[in-house]
């Protein structure tokens, strides 16, 4: 793919915030509504990798230079589908709300760490969870305290820290306190030369339009209000070099 310089969105419609756009790389083409929300059959590459071409052949670079320093990188999610991304969120929701929460209190439950289906990004073939696979860890691998000082992923947190975006891979949900929305996800890894005009295309579209028309568990409570908040906190609120 050719690589260009990344041009300041402007007048974006729907529910473009006007968040100005870091000089990333940029694909030079459009993605559709059905890519970004996960509804489109997608070319994946890789065997429990699944990522897009692009995306999968830099993980493998990545992946050997990792190697020579110790590091086993290993993928534990990567790309979703809508119907799977409406699986995890209908699951927990009727989980929470059995144990007696209120809809919309299982709903901010959810979302402090799980997507909206047709919001995530692991509907783009570009994201992809990350752990060293040659550290033993029992229980979730995916909790943030395995990636302090002291656990089984520190030395794979520091090594992404100073090698990943050498191949453009960036840390999505930082740990910086003022940010909203998700938390911290020190195995959330974004190919920024794809999920950049990715992101782009999805704040063009109609999100409050999109989601009021889909049907799943508790999406009767997603009002607009929510929508929107949702959507700048969580959706937007990501590492600035993302976006």
């Amino acid at each position: 793919m050719k690589r260009r310089k990344f041009l300041k969105n402007s007048g974006l419609s729907g529910l473009a915030l006007g968040l100005p756009a870091f000089p990333l790389w940029a694909a030079q083409r459009e993605f559709t509504v059905e890519e970004l929300t996960g509804k489109a059959d997608l070319d994946l590459y890789g065997e429990g990798i699944n990522l897009r071409k692009e995306a999968h052949d830099a993980f493998l670079e990545m992946k050997k230079a990792a190697y020579q320093d110790g590091i086993s990188l290993k993928v534990v999610s990567s790309y979703r589908s809508y119907d799977r991304q409406r699986t995890i969120f209908e699951q927990k929701y009727l989980a929470y709300t059995e144990e007696g929460m209120e809809p919309l209190e299982a709903i901010d439950k959810i979302v402090e760490y799980s997507t909206i289906p047709g919001t995530s990004r692991h509907h783009w073939g570009t994201d992809a969870d990350l752990i060293d696979d040659s550290k033993p860890a029992s229980g979730d691998v995916l909790d943030p305290e395995k990636f302090e000082d002291g656990g089984p992923f520190e030395d794979f947190r520091k090594w992404m820290e100073e090698h990943a975006n050498t191949y453009g891979f960036y840390l999505v949900y930082t740990n910086n306190p003022r940010r909203r929305g998700f938390r911290y996800e020190p195995w959330h890894y974004s190919y920024a030369p794809l999920s950049v005009p990715m992101l782009s295309d999805f704040r063009k579209m109609n999100i409050l339009r999109i989601l009021e028309g889909d049907d799943f568990l508790g999406s009767e409570y997603l009002t607009t209000g929510f929508i929107r908040s949702y959507i700048t906190d969580n959706i937007l609120d990501i590492n600035p070099e993302l976006l």
